[in-house]
């Protein structure tokens, strides 16, 4: 039976690219979508996935937050994966009013004073600046794993991105393990974030960031101040662990994807 959405449609194929290996997801995302982005946190599975994009020969783009506080070891890993691939990356900025008003109102690291508070600057440095700049495309690309953390656990393959607009997310290593990412990563000598070498697991925002000791959760190091909380910044769960609900918004209404 046709599907009747494409809601409907992305729940129809995320069952059907289930056991699908991630090569096969990628050929169906730009199979079926005309405007295809790699959103890239530039840690360890999105050098996996640029390779994997690069090696199929489409077009696509790859598009990272600059929050403002990056560490240097992500911008330096950005202008190697830029001279290596010859892809085009845009850095996503902040608007900087926003940005001057939170700051003015709750001082520059205001993250360490509450979750909610840590949650306002993911929102203005992260979640805002990632919804604005994924008007126009059809599909972005994701490199979550479901082995990452409990919240992560049921992510689906594609689904509808209801918080932007309803465009695809695709997350082609939903499946993958650590160790699948690492292993491809050394056998195909992938250039990675420098800060692993020094214990990190998972990278974001310098200040929000810290290495982990063996034992601990892959994001531990994320707001680890933080006790009992969500380790997630907004773009892909809220404060509770809860896929984000969508939210009117007209702009994004009218770039909702349709039928190709």
């Amino acid at each position: 039976m046709r599907p009747t959405s494409i809601a409907e449609e992305l729940d129809l194929a995320a069952a059907s690219l289930e056991g699908s290996p991630a090569q096969a997801i990628l050929e169906w995302a730009f199979g079926r979508f005309e405007k295809v982005v790699l959103v890239a946190s530039f840690q360890a599975e999105s050098s996996v996935l640029i390779d994997l994009a690069a090696k199929m020969g489409r077009p696509f783009e790859i598009l990272t937050l600059d929050t403002g506080r990056l560490p240097q070891a992500t911008h330096d890993l950005i202008d190697t994966v830029r001279a290596r691939y010859e892809v085009p990356i845009r850095l996503v900025y902040p608007d900087q009013g926003e940005v001057a008003e939170m700051t003015a109102t709750h001082g520059t690291n205001l993250f360490r004073q509450s979750v909610a508070n840590r949650h306002l600057c993911c929102g203005i440095r992260k979640t805002q600046p990632l919804r604005r700049s994924l008007i126009g495309y059809d599909a972005w690309l994701t490199g979550l794993r479901r082995d990452q953390s409990p919240t992560r656990s049921n992510v689906p393959v594609v689904q509808a991105d209801k918080d932007k607009g309803g465009i695809a997310k695709v997350a082609p290593l939903v499946k993958w393990s650590h160790d699948d990412v690492w292993g491809y990563i050394h056998e195909h000598g992938l250039p990675v974030n420098s800060l692993y070498n020094d214990g990190y697991t998972s990278i974001g925002c310098e200040p929000c960031t810290r290495a982990t000791t063996p034992g601990e959760d892959e994001r531990a190091g994320r707001w680890w101040w933080e006790e009992g909380a969500v380790k997630e910044c907004g773009i892909n769960f809220d404060v509770s662990g809860n896929v984000i609900p969508a939210k009117h918004d007209p702009v994004l209404e009218d770039t909702a994807l349709g039928d190709k």
